[in-house]
């Protein structure tokens, strides 16, 4: 896809015809404003970072409102630089945030207790009993549990909860004043019936009967917020909504917004992966890989999410809470040292340095040995996470095999995910990755390739992530009526993009094998590090750079 002209591109934002999408990522909220051909225009960005609070990972939600106006305000910037244009309007916008997690509001619309991400592993009570009576997996991240959690741990405040939402909803109301979520981020909330594209009535009769032995009050059919497909008008901007975006008051109300959608969504439509049989790798913070089913699951699996498209088709998730944060952590430190000996590098550039040494290690490693485990991991069963780095005293310790076990270490757990994808003969015709780390090509690529054991495709997109994602949604609001989500980005978004593939060598393959078994064989590492040493109380997870 190729960028309009600048003078094209300036016509455009003046007349309002350009689409913007923001997304609330772990590391960043990133705007994003996309063209009629659907290439990014201009961004802008904010960095943040999350907190444990209490013993719980949590955004403020001032930086929330500040972080939405301060991506806002810099693409503003990058557009009159470019453009030399301030935008008034839009085409339509789109607002994405990561999924899960508990906002808790009460009749006013105030938050009840601090934002709870969807990083937190308190509620484990909560989903084994959910799981067990719906004899469908809830997932400690998903809010049905952490609302359960709540009332089970009798916690004030559930007296008064009025509404729950996700961070991509909440922003959504704040804007459009409609409290709704699009299918995909609402699958992340509560079970959703493919058949009905909205919250399974049976599950939730079950859940409201165990809520309601607990507590009274809590009507989960009111306090759920409404669910809607992609295409379906979700709202305008509002007067409170556009002072809110742009203090400047520049930007005007009254513009169509498509409904707000979790970072799963965002990366489907960003790797063109929402169709049956595809599926798709996110690598951040989190690491998950989703495969849009043609067939349901035979067995429930504790280690598998079930979500949705943006349409509503299910997805099986494998969902991994810690991803590229600890390899960006070694990246900053040899940056560092690049800076101190007077030769500073940028970050991009000690990625591709990095990571095409590693292309020259071992196979294997070398016999080392990386865990990434920030925080607690549920695929593995470790409750609290602590990053390790092993080795043994016969192994080859280089910089090249350091690298590699890193990288081999990011990707193992999904690893062991997908394995029982496998062993429930889920079939998949394209598995595309995205994710900054992929801005970086060849090595991430590779070597995914090799821990997952099938071919790996990176579009020309695979950097711009879930901002430009939310983007093509709104965008989509326009031709909802006219065609399908799928048909929308095959023949539309993605007709002319190029893409790469790479597939996995035997001998990479076989490295990773032999890595992954000293992985698991590791294991009770994680657990005896988390118990030797007692975590801080409020660290936070550093900025990941281009791993972001």
């Amino acid at each position: 896809m190729t960028s309009p002209a600048p003078t094209d591109s300036a016509r455009l934002i003046s007349d309002g015809r350009a689409t913007l999408g923001i997304e609330f990522g772990s590391t960043r909220i990133k705007a994003c404003l996309i063209g009629g051909d659907f290439a990014t225009i201009a961004s802008g960005s904010f960095e943040w970072e999350n907190e444990f609070v209490d013993g719980r990972w949590s955004y403020s939600i001032e930086a929330v409102g500040a972080g939405l106006q301060a991506s806002y305000a810099a693409l503003v910037a990058d557009v009159q630089a470019k453009f030399d244009v301030v935008p008034t309007t839009f085409a339509a916008i789109g607002i994405s945030a990561m999924m899960h997690g508990y906002i808790a509001l009460d009749a006013g619309g105030e938050l009840l207790v601090p934002f709870r991400t969807w990083r937190n592993s308190s509620t484990g009570p909560a989903a084994a009993e959910l799981s067990d009576a719906l004899g469908f997996n809830i997932p400690l991240r998903w809010s049905i549990a952490h609302l359960y959690q709540a009332v089970l741990d009798d916690e004030p405040h559930v007296s008064e909860i009025a509404s729950l939402t996700t961070l991509a909803g909440y922003v959504h109301h704040l804007l459009t004043g409609r409290n709704a979520l699009g299918v995909g981020d609402a699958s992340g909330m509560f079970p959703i019936d493919p058949a009905t594209s909205s919250y399974d009535a049976s599950m939730r009769q079950i859940a409201q009967e165990r809520l309601d032995a607990h507590t009274s009050g809590l009507d989960l059919a009111a306090l759920l917020p409404e669910v809607l497909p992609a295409g379906a008008d979700a709202g305008t901007l509002t007067d409170a909504g556009a002072a809110l975006l742009d203090p400047t008051g520049t930007l005007r109300s009254g513009i169509p917004f498509c409904p707000p959608e979790g970072d799963a969504g965002t990366g489907m439509v960003a790797t063109n992966s929402v169709a049956k049989r595809t599926g798709n790798v996110s690598v951040g913070t989190s690491i998950f890989a989703m495969v849009v089913l043609d067939e349901p699951l035979r067995a429930v699996h504790a280690e598998l999410d079930v979500v949705t498209t943006p349409v509503g088709d299910a997805v099986a998730m494998v969902h991994c809470n810690n991803g590229a944060s600890e390899l960006a952590s070694w990246a900053r430190v040899f940056g560092r040292f690049s800076e101190a000996s007077g030769a500073a590098t940028p970050m991009d550039d000690v990625y591709t340095t990095l990571f095409a040494e590693a292309l020259e290690g071992d196979a294997d490693a070398g016999g080392l040995l990386s865990f990434n485990y920030l925080a607690g991991e549920p695929v593995t069963d470790v409750e609290d996470g602590r990053p390790l780095f092993v080795r043994t005293p016969g192994s080859s310790f280089t910089l090249a095999n350091l690298i590699r076990s890193e990288v081999f270490g990011a990707f193992a757990t999904l690893s062991i995910g997908m394995e029982i994808l496998a062993d429930e003969d889920v079939r998949v015709d394209r598995l595309l990755a995205h994710g900054g780390l992929f801005r970086t090509p060849g090595a991430s690529q590779q070597l995914l390739a090799a821990a997952l054991g099938v071919p790996i495709t990176v579009e020309t997109t695979a950097s711009e992530g879930g901002a430009w994602g939310i983007a093509v949604l709104a965008a989509y609001l326009e031709r909802a009526s006219e065609t399908t989500l799928a048909e929308f980005l095959d023949g539309e978004v993605f007709g002319g993009s190029e893409a790469v593939t790479v597939e996995p060598t035997p001998a990479d393959e076989a490295g990773f094998a032999a890595y992954l078994e000293r992985y698991r064989t590791a294991l009770p590492l994680q657990r005896a590090a988390a118990a030797a040493t007692p975590t801080r109380s409020n660290p936070t997870t550093p900025k990941e750079g281009a791993a972001s």
